[in-house]
């Protein structure tokens, strides 16, 4: 599990189709450096385990499942990726639950500058819509934020300066695809309470 706290960003070096997964190798200097295969990492928000790493790179396969339901059908060799480790019982909780399981690659649909920092509007597919409420959490790319304005076709959340120097949200334009996993816990109530309903 995750906060939705980027630690790092890491640049793709290859990627590399065998059979029907794709193979990423990741740069990120010293990022891995207490890491060990078969170790979880958060890639633009999903979880991913490591098949073989150095203290700077790792490699992870993502099977054609990810790939197809996630922003990495778009990826190439040189894009940035918000990276974050696990969290550990003693990880302060400076974002919310974050599963590292996407449920959807949406898309920007504009993109606003302000005085300090911007605000993106996206794009929600009509399934997501109920799981998200204003001034709640959302996962982008793995980053845990806060949705500032429910539109009509979708989301505005609003990003500071901060957050723009430590990930990759500083590249998004008009069309990029994102990584989006929304709220655990609506899919928790809803689920009881659709289980409840056929008891």
């Amino acid at each position: 599990m995750f906060t939705g706290i980027i630690q790092a960003t890491g640049k793709i070096l290859s990627l590399e189709w065998r059979g029907d997964a794709l193979s990423m190798r990741l740069f990120a200097s010293q990022f891995f450096k207490d890491s060990k295969v078969g170790d979880s990492v958060a890639n633009n928000g999903v979880c991913l385990t490591i098949e073989n790493c150095t203290e700077d790179e790792a490699t992870f396969c993502l099977i054609h499942q990810t790939v197809k339901n996630s922003a990495f059908s778009q990826a190439q060799v040189g894009d940035l990726v918000n990276l974050e480790l696990p969290c550990t019982p003693q990880s302060l909780m400076g974002g919310h639950f974050v599963m590292g399981h996407v449920d959807h690659a949406v898309k920007v649909i504009s993109r606003f500058e302000r005085e300090t920092g911007i605000e993106v509007e996206l794009e929600i597919p009509n399934n997501l819509r109920c799981y998200i409420i204003q001034r709640g959490s959302v996962t982008l790319n793995g980053i845990s934020l806060t949705v500032a304005e429910k539109t009509e076709k979708g989301i505005i959340v609003a990003i500071i300066p901060e957050t723009l120097l430590k990930t990759n949200l500083a590249h998004w334009k008009i069309g990029s695809l994102v990584n989006i996993e929304v709220d655990m816990i609506g899919k928790y109530v809803e689920n009881y309470l659709k289980e409840a309903k056929l008891a």
